[in-house]
């Protein structure tokens, strides 16, 4: 009989057992992201692959309801639209596939969560530099050591393990959360 699954418990269990360090920037990020939100921007989410499935989840949220029935939150992945990808993809390159909707969607006082278990994805790090250039805070979701990424982040969450299974997990918790916290800041919850 395998023992994958237990295995992949304990470890999954280590990383959330040091998760508890990332509380006072899971709050920040909170907070700016209700800010925003409050003085009528809007919080987009972007990442690749599995990150791609996290920035839709995490938009449904805020779109949809978290915690209770409450109006609806302006939350965007930029992921969602495949007509935006393969055009842009096409027409320039896949590094570009988030910082031209970025440049066409963002404004100053949004916040692009920008989503990256290596922190290294080029296509994202290029929504942050246009992101940052029009004054559109960021808050990373990072793994590893946090990658290119890291410091180009007005609050680098980064999850503190090497297994992109693991730092996704984790992912979804803080994001999560940080629904919740919206909520909690806009008194909706």
């Amino acid at each position: 009989m395998s023992t994958l699954f237990l295995d992949n418990l304990k470890e999954h269990a280590a990383v959330f057992e040091a998760l508890p360090a990332l509380l006072p920037l899971v709050n920040e990020a909170g907070a700016l992201m209700a800010q925003a939100v409050k003085a009528g921007g809007k919080v987009m989410f972007c990442g690749n692959g599995g990150s791609a499935a996290d920035s839709q989840h995490l938009a449904a949220e805020f779109t949809g309801r978290f915690i209770k029935d409450r109006a609806p939150l302006a939350g965007l992945a930029l992921s969602t639209d495949s007509s935006a990808l393969t055009c842009i993809g096409n027409d320039y390159s896949f590094d570009e596939v988030f910082a031209r909707q970025v440049l066409g969607l963002g404004r100053a006082g949004d916040v692009l969560v920008a989503i990256s278990t290596s922190g290294n994805s080029r296509n994202v790090l290029r929504a942050v530099d246009e992101a940052r250039a029009l004054g559109i805070k960021v808050v990373g979701f990072l793994g590893r050591d946090g990658g290119a990424l890291k410091p180009l982040c007005d609050v680098a969450i980064v999850v503190p393990s090497q297994v992109t299974a693991r730092i996704q997990e984790a992912h979804i918790l803080i994001g999560h959360t940080l629904c919740g916290l919206v909520e909690q800041h806009l008194d909706l919850a």
